[in-house]
């Protein structure tokens, strides 16, 4: 790690103390977005502590009250795909390794997600084997709003959500609490705020069961169980186009805002997604869905609508995207096909071992 630029240091802060490891996103005015250089010292870092015996848990938080990480850097990916650059592709290459290590990962691996949670920032979370959400914590994958479509595994974690919950979670990038993530899988264990830094300090020091048995709590209510109804027969739809339709004539006003909602997203977006996710449900473990996120991503790098996205939240934020095709029904078959292409050469090979499930706290 010594060759490493000052800057990566700085972004990533690593620590041990008693039998624990920490891991500290340090970017907090950039909501500890993830650049390429951080995702190589977490997986530096991850390597190192999983052979080491003094080594226990590893513990993961991100600096600031903001949040635990906002996603990756899409200003970089911007103007990588502005340029048709190559930069994007060879990030995400290593982001998924990241994601998949974790997943295996065989010790306790906490995750403290509070505040943000986004994107990239679910990456580094919600595989892990410890997931914990406060009062304040907002969860999304809203890649739909820029012109892309959940990776990190995320439409592995979607597709295992009750019925169609990660649906529509996924077409919509809706943002959840605490008790909805919890509902959707997304996390295990509800802490205030306010115990998160006793938390840490006795993570160091006892186990993780003893840990949590002292601070674990209910969480406020969430939203997403009350419109079980709604959402598992409109998201249930074959298409996007009659998802749509069903949540438009459900008489629901929650259900009517979430097809405004859907229908202000990238059209292509919003139907390779949902390609994605029933595919997903098929393929088997994360590292084959993970496979399948590189093609896509990939993919929509020579999309207009990722830089047209990123351009009208991120870079301008006129919030006023033109997308391209403009509507669902100009999507075709063969246009949402395109991102599932094989790249050859290119793919993305993971290999699967012994399940996070193994672990041993």
């Amino acid at each position: 790690m010594t060759n490493e630029a000052p800057e990566v240091h700085d972004h990533v802060l690593l620590r041990t103390e008693g039998h624990a490891a920490y891991i500290t996103l340090n970017r907090p005015k950039a909501l500890n977005a993830l650049s390429h250089a951080m995702v190589l010292r977490v997986e530096q870092a991850l390597t190192a502590w999983a052979l080491d015996p003094a080594v226990e848990l590893v513990v993961i938080e991100g600096a600031g009250d903001r949040g635990l990480c906002a996603g990756g850097d899409i200003r970089a990916i911007y103007e990588d795909a502005r340029t048709g650059g190559t930069a994007s592709a060879e990030f995400w290459r290593d982001e998924y390794r990241l994601n998949a290590l974790i997943a295996r990962y065989p010790k306790p691996y906490v995750a403290l997600m509070d505040g943000i949670v986004m994107g990239g920032g679910v990456g580094v979370s919600a595989h892990g084997s410890v997931r914990i959400v406060t009062e304040r914590s907002k969860v999304a994958m809203p890649e739909t709003g820029i012109g892309f479509v959940p990776d990190v595994g995320g439409t592995y974690l979607l597709a295992l959500a009750p019925g169609e919950l990660g649906t529509h979670l996924a077409l919509t990038g809706a943002p959840i609490g605490a008790a909805d993530a919890l509902l959707c899988g997304l996390a295990d264990h509800f802490v205030p705020v306010a115990a998160l830094p006793a938390l840490a300090r006795e993570l160091a020091v006892d186990s993780v069961h003893a840990v949590l048995e002292r601070h674990v709590a209910e969480p406020p209510a969430g939203g997403l169980e009350p419109a079980r109804e709604w959402i598992d027969h409109c998201y249930a739809a074959d298409t996007a186009e009659e998802i749509v339709a069903r949540l438009s004539a459900s008489g629901v006003p929650a259900a009517k805002d979430a097809a405004d909602t859907l229908l202000s997203k990238s059209p292509t977006a919003v139907k390779v997604t949902l390609a994605a996710l029933r595919r997903a449900r098929h393929l088997g473990p994360l590292e084959r869905v993970l496979e399948q996120e590189y093609r896509v991503s990939c993919a929509a790098l020579a999309s207009p609508d990722l830089v047209e996205g990123i351009r009208a939240q991120v870079i301008d934020k006129d919030r006023d995207p033109h997308w391209s095709p403009a509507a669902l029904e100009d999507v075709t078959e063969a246009d949402v096909d395109r991102y599932f292409a094989p790249l050859d050469a290119n793919e993305l090979r993971l290999v699967a071992t012994a399940s996070s499930q193994e672990v041993v706290w």
